[in-house]
Order: C-alpha cells, then sequence, then structure tokens
C-alpha cells in the first residue's frame, strides 16, 4: 500500500462508523450492512486521482455510494422475503448491559435513536425506494439531487419517495426510545410477574395496543404470526411458562440490543418435563409506561454474532 493509499485507508476508517450505521439502518442487516460498507470502500480505493482530489465531502461521498448499494440488496432482499416464514425482524446488534462504552463501531451505531427494534420494523413495511429516500434526507441530509441519482429517477421523484416514506413512519408512529433505567424497571417487574404466573399482572404491564412479534423463518419454535392485545400476550407466554419452566425465565441475561434492553437466552435442554429450549434474542418496547411491543429473534442465521 503506497502513502497516498494508506492516508485514503485512515481517512475511510474515520467514516467507518458512520457508515455502517447508514447501512445498517437502511438493510437491517448487519452482514448486508458490513458489505456494503466493504464495497463502498473498494469503489473508493479505485477511482482514478483526479476524480479522488475532486470529491470535497468524503462523508457525503461514501453515504451516497452506500445507499446506492444498499438499495440494490433491499431489492434482492424484497424477492427472498416472499419466501420467509412468518414474521421478519432485523438482525439484532446485541452489546454489553451494564458495562461502560467502548470503541467497538456497532456500540456506536446503537446509540443512534433511529436503529432501535421499532423504528426498523416500521422501514422494513416502506419500499426499497421510500427507505432509501427517506434515511439518506431525513436522517442524514443528503440532497434530494444525489438521492435522486442513486434511484435512477428526477429529483420531484425522489421527493415523492421520501415524503411517503415519512408520512408512513408518523402514521405507524413507533414507540420512542425510554431511559435505560425506566427500562430495566418495567422489565423487571415484566418479568417477574411471568415467573409468578400471575396472569392479572402480567396484563397490567402490557399496553392495550401490545403486540408481540417472532421471527424464526420456520427453523426454531416462535409465534407464527403478530400476537395482539395484552391478554393475548399475556397468555401466550404462561403457556411458554408451563412448556418451557421456569428456568425459561432466570436462565436469561440482560442485554442491550439495538441500543434498548433485551434478553440473551442459551439455549436449554429438554427433560421429562418441559419441552427443549432454543436459544433466542428479545427485546421491549415502552409506551406510556407500559411495554408496548415485544420482538422475539430465534432465526438461527440472524443470532451468527451472538455469544453466550
Amino acid at each position: 500500500m503506497t502513502v497516498s493509499e494508506a492516508a485514503l485507508a485512515e481517512r475511510f476508517t474515520e467514516h467507518r462508523a458512520h457508515l455502517l450505521g447508514v447501512a445498517y439502518r437502511l438493510t437491517g442487516t448487519l452482514t448486508d450492512a458490513e458489505d456494503a460498507v466493504q464495497e463502498s470502500w473498494l469503489r473508493l480505493s479505485g477511482v482514478d486521482e483526479p476524480t479522488r482530489a475532486g470529491i470535497r465531502d468524503l462523508r457525503g461521498w461514501l453515504t451516497t455510494v452506500v445507499g446506492r448499494i444498499c438499495l440494490d440488496r433491499l431489492r434482492s432482499a424484497a424477492v427472498r422475503r416472499e419466501s420467509y416464514v412468518g414474521p421478519w425482524l432485523p438482525e439484532p446488534v446485541v452489546t454489553p448491559f451494564g458495562t461502560p462504552p467502548n470503541d467497538d463501531p456497532l456500540e456506536a451505531v446503537v446509540r443512534d435513536d433511529g436503529v432501535r427494534m421499532a423504528a426498523l420494523v416500521v422501514l422494513d413495511k416502506l419500499t426499497p425506494e421510500q427507505r432509501v429516500a427517506f434515511v439518506l434526507h431525513d436522517a442524514f441530509g443528503v440532497p434530494f439531487t444525489e438521492i435522486a441519482a442513486t434511484l435512477g429517477c428526477a429529483d420531484t421523484a425522489a421527493r415523492q419517495h421520501a415524503s411517503r416514506g415519512r408520512r408512513a413512519v408518523a402514521q405507524a408512529d413507533p414507540p420512542p426510545r425510554v431511559a435505560l433505567a425506566e427500562q430495566s424497571e418495567f422489565v423487571e417487574r415484566f418479568l417477574g410477574a411471568i415467573a409468578a404466573g400471575d396472569l392479572t399482572r402480567v396484563v397490567a404491564l402490557l399496553h392495550p395496543d401490545a403486540v408481540l412479534i417472532g421471527d424464526g423463518d420456520g427453523k426454531a419454535p416462535t409465534a407464527r404470526r403478530h400476537v395482539v392485545g395484552p391478554d393475548k400476550i399475556a397468555r401466550f407466554l404462561l403457556g411458554l411458562l408451563q412448556m418451557y419452566g421456569e428456568r425459561s425465565v432466570g436462565a436469561g441475561e440482560l442485554v442491550l440490543v439495538n441500543g434498548d434492553l433485551g434478553m440473551r437466552m442459551p439455549d436449554l435442554p429438554g427433560d421429562d418435563t418441559h419441552r427443549e429450549l432454543t436459544r433466542r434474542v428479545t427485546t421491549f418496547a415502552i409506551r406510556d409506561g407500559r411495554i408496548a411491543a415485544i420482538y422475539d429473534v430465534v432465526n438461527p442465521d440472524k443470532l451468527t454474532r451472538v455469544t453466550g
């Protein structure tokens, strides 16, 4: 590597965490995000010196390149999703809970409110064009002229894509991120109510519009459809308690999932009384002092980076 290439690599590294956040917010998949960031580096290192010298805003240039790469991946994912079994959730980003932040790029990514699970679930309902236009413009300030070039459309069309995405997100109104101390209090009370088998307490801790979403792609057991409403969710969870035993509550480790409090559960073998429990990552969203959403990721393809 020449001196100029080394200097370019150093400049690229300065923007790596930002680019990873852009790509993950666009795709909801860490593998796709990391591949997009790597490809953006290959494209940067492959341009000639005159073109490279003409890049006045490297961060903006790379953001646009990553957006273009992610658009292609989103379009391919939309086709693959047609054969997916059950609901789809983003690949969770699991980081330690209760430890000081470090320089891991993923820890920087999950500090962004826009990558919380509740927000990404809403983004997944947008078309690829709406998602790219909305995220690049509203979250990262990319001009519509550049977004239009990325989408291969006119400026007015790019603005319409962003506007439709913005309107869909506003209408969905995903639960906002609340302070970790508040999350910890509610999750502790919620798990305690489940462990006690107290249906009334579990129902009382759930928001009237609560939903439970499981993602297994048919490869591991979870809810195959959305479970909606406090009573149905409570009965579903207490049914799991009978099936897997109290150990299914106590064996979990508190972690951060996309920056919010969640649990990492290991594989638990079955016995004469209880079924085998497949490892999973579960996280929550809170609204108005109650749990509004439970996200249960058990698809092993989305847990390859989750240790423990």
